[in-house]
């Protein structure tokens, strides 16, 4: 059975099951579902814990399958949890984590907790996550994305009793913490409860969060694909800058940016040969929250647009190796600046104004 992560209050009061399999790749969130889970356990009577943390391949796998198929010797309950940092078991854990799944069925004493990354379409077709999944409960944990932080910010600042103005100041105050924690949302909740230290219950002003939260944001290369592909402008730029402060290789944001372009030309060849939008971005492989933005842009994009973007990527290719080209700026981080506004205007572009 597969829940999402703020269903997990709810599912718990009806029962506690014997097995969970929590997964996805957000720290803070996966941290807060599994802390809830051992809570509630302790709750019911579970108050003996062991932990294996699966690393290298000489993993010793019956010594998880003992623990979870046996008694506890110091209390009647007992919580044991098992990490997959890797998401990848092997052959060896992949039996084994059926043969965890299927022993877990009608006992009791035991709670076993799984914790794996985020994984990908072949992870969750896998025949041993499809025993952790047939026999249990899955928790799927996602990110919080962008456009979702400022509100994710304001629900917890509402938790310890906090608030902005209401109304556009308010707004403005969000989107200010939003920036300086982006891509880091361990950091933004450390800043969150730093508040709670600051200042008492009630308002918090626009110079207060200011003066108290940190410029902790993290960015990669993924997010910055994120925004280019979504038009914004100012996020792009920002983004920009902290890579290169933070020292990302320009060769690397380079083909992340050419990548996406690539695979646009790539769709909208297919979808000119015949294949519907859905069927082409499964042949290129688009998935996730890159594929809703393609299912966006690509009726914005026409194929001269396309064929001028992959030709300016070309260029850019040549700069940030160190070679100079026509109407391109010398050095690479402002070659790969102009390339992501060229990509993220037209993305933005309305349709009939082309």
């Amino acid at each position: 059975m597969q829940l999402a992560a703020h269903q997990l209050p709810n599912h718990l009061q009806k029962g506690l099951k014997s097995l969970y399999t929590v997964h996805g790749d957000e720290p803070l969130l996966v941290q807060e579902a599994v802390d809830t889970l051992r809570a509630f356990a302790r709750t019911q009577g579970f108050t003996e814990r062991s932990a294996h943390t699966v690393a290298g391949a000489h993993f010793d796998w019956s010594e998880v399958l003992a623990a979870g198929g046996s008694l506890s010797l110091f209390a009647d309950k007992q919580i044991v949890e098992l990490r997959i940092p890797s998401g990848k078991p092997g052959k060896e854990g992949a039996a084994a984590l059926q043969q965890l799944a299927e022993q877990s069925r009608g006992n009791e004493s035991t709670l076993t907790l799984v914790m794996l990354p985020r994984l990908d379409k072949l992870g969750k077709s896998s025949a041993w996550f499809g025993a952790l999944e047939s026999f249990g409960i899955t928790l799927a944990v996602e990110p919080v994305e962008r456009n979702a932080l400022p509100a994710w910010i304001a629900q917890r600042l509402a938790l310890q009793g906090q608030r902005v103005a209401a109304g556009e100041d308010g707004q403005h105050t969000l989107q200010f913490f939003a920036d300086r924690v982006e891509g880091n949302l361990l950091a933004a909740h450390q800043e969150i409860q730093k508040l709670a230290l600051l200042y008492p219950p009630g308002e918090l002003t626009f110079d207060q969060i200011e003066s108290a939260v940190l410029n902790v944001a993290r960015y990669d290369v993924f997010k910055l694909s994120e925004a280019v592909l979504s038009g914004q402008l100012i996020r792009v730029q920002r983004m920009l800058d902290g890579l290169q402060a933070e020292g990302e290789a320009a060769v690397l944001v380079h083909y992340t940016l050419a990548e996406d372009i690539r695979a646009l030309k790539r769709v909208k060849d297919a979808m000119n040969r015949g294949s519907p939008l859905p069927m082409a971005l499964r042949e290129q492989r688009v998935w996730g929250t890159r594929e809703r933005l393609f299912e966006r842009v690509l009726p914005r994009l026409s194929d001269a647009a396309l064929a001028a973007l992959l030709q300016a990527a070309h260029q850019v290719d040549g700069v940030v190796k160190g070679l100079k080209s026509p109407d391109w700026p010398t050095q690479p981080w402002a070659a790969l600046q102009q390339l992501a506004f060229d990509v993220c205007r037209e993305c933005a572009r309305a349709p009939g104004k082309r």
